[in-house]
């Protein structure tokens, strides 16, 4: 019987937890704000500074011969540590910077985003639909380097 009521206790404990966990992850989003394929595309045209950060994954990265024109590329577990570094380090914290990824629900652009926000960068937003979105508006692209 003391081992029934144990067992009930620690599964209501993990179900507390990974509610907060989800709570936490939804905040993160809503904390994000997103810009347009379209609008990134017009201030591109106008030649309006902003900073562009790819956080495909490697695999995505790999499988793509371009990026977005300006783009820098980064791994999101990285991004952190590599803000101490150029180009980054130059980059002021209160420009225009956009993420963007290939995943589905734009979850690792929303992760980087509030990454660059949690480290002081205060005009971040995310990509809405990522790297597919822009490649359905055909927004400009260049070569990304080879390894």
């Amino acid at each position: 019987m003391r081992y029934r009521r144990l067992a009930i206790v620690l599964m209501l404990l993990s179900s507390c937890l990974l509610t907060v966990s989800a709570q936490r992850r939804t905040n993160h989003a809503l904390s994000v704000e997103f810009i347009s394929a379209t609008e990134l595309r017009d201030k591109l045209a106008r030649n309006e500074r902003v900073t562009i950060i790819d956080v495909r994954a490697t695999s995505s990265y790999a499988e793509s011969t371009d990026k977005i024109k300006g783009a820098i590329h980064v791994k999101l577990r990285r991004l952190r540590s590599r803000l101490q570094f150029p180009p980054f380090k130059s980059v002021p914290r209160d420009s225009e910077v956009v993420t963007y990824c290939a995943c589905e629900d734009d979850e690792a652009s929303v992760r980087a985003a509030q990454i660059l926000i949690d480290a002081g960068f205060t005009r971040v937003r995310a990509l809405k639909g990522g790297w597919e979105m822009w490649r359905k508006i055909k927004g400009p692209v260049e070569q990304r380097p080879r390894a």
